[in-house]
């Protein structure tokens, strides 16, 4: 995740729906990324399990697919994903070093479904409180969750678009520093999704353009996905599993 700034939301799902709308998938990167799709779409079951363990502490949103970009995004997904924190990527069983800092460590068998829950629930910009998916809301949902920089900038979100005619070039190479020249080359939120979408039809945006805006951006409880803490056994077997 990066840097925030001062941003009309409102105005920022409003364009990201508009981009949606022209969007067309950049024709040298289209077999990547239904590569990516597809490996994510078979992995829905797993990303399914974070789910239904968000809906169970009371959290509807966001959908399992959500949860899957962003792993693809933040961790390359599937199968190095699982072994890293959601919210930035960084090794599960450390403390984080990226933003957001010191999330962690999540040890155990569940460990990857606690990161999840932790950077879902607990971190800026608490996705599963967000509650507009049409294509707008969904592309802000995603940008927000790795930086509002670009739309501080007036640019299109790398991590968005990526992969799409709508991005050309600019990203940030790290934390707050952005260079305007550099192309981001890993597929972006919105082209996976669409090429996630061509493969299981169950996969839709909900609602229409230009429906009321709904903030929900204040998280209802107070939740640790630490969870206690795990026994000497847990903690050698997870670290013997790493050497």
């Amino acid at each position: 995740m990066g840097h925030e700034m001062a941003v009309n939301i409102k105005d920022l799902v409003a364009k990201n729906q508009d981009r949606w709308d022209n969007m067309k998938l950049d024709p040298d990167r289209q077999a990547t990324l239904e590569e990516r799709a597809n490996v994510l779409v078979k992995a829905k079951p797993r990303f399914q399990q974070v789910y239904a363990k968000l809906e169970k502490a009371g959290y509807t949103d966001p959908q399992w697919w959500f949860i899957a970009v962003c792993a693809e995004r933040e961790a390359y997904g599937p199968p190095r994903c699982y072994n890293c924190q959601l919210a930035q990527g960084d090794p599960l069983g450390h403390k984080s070093t990226h933003v957001p800092i010191d999330r962690g460590p999540f040890l155990g068998p569940d460990a990857f479904d606690r990161g999840c829950l932790d950077a879902l629930i607990d971190c800026p910009p608490h996705a599963a409180v967000w509650h507009d998916w049409t294509a707008g809301g969904a592309a802000t949902i995603w940008e927000e969750y790795n930086g509002l920089g670009y739309a501080g900038r007036g640019v299109p979100s790398a991590y968005v678009w990526s992969g799409s005619n709508a991005y050309v070039s600019g990203k940030y190479i790290a934390d707050h520093v952005y260079r305007a020249n550099v192309k981001d080359v890993q597929e972006g939120c919105m082209p996976l999704v669409k090429a996630m979408m061509a493969l299981d039809s169950s996969i839709k945006f909900e609602g229409k353009a230009g429906i009321p805006y709904i903030p929900g951006h204040e998280v209802k409880t107070s939740m640790n996905y630490k969870g206690p803490a795990p026994s000497i056994w847990q903690i050698f077997w997870d670290n013997f599993k790493n050497l």
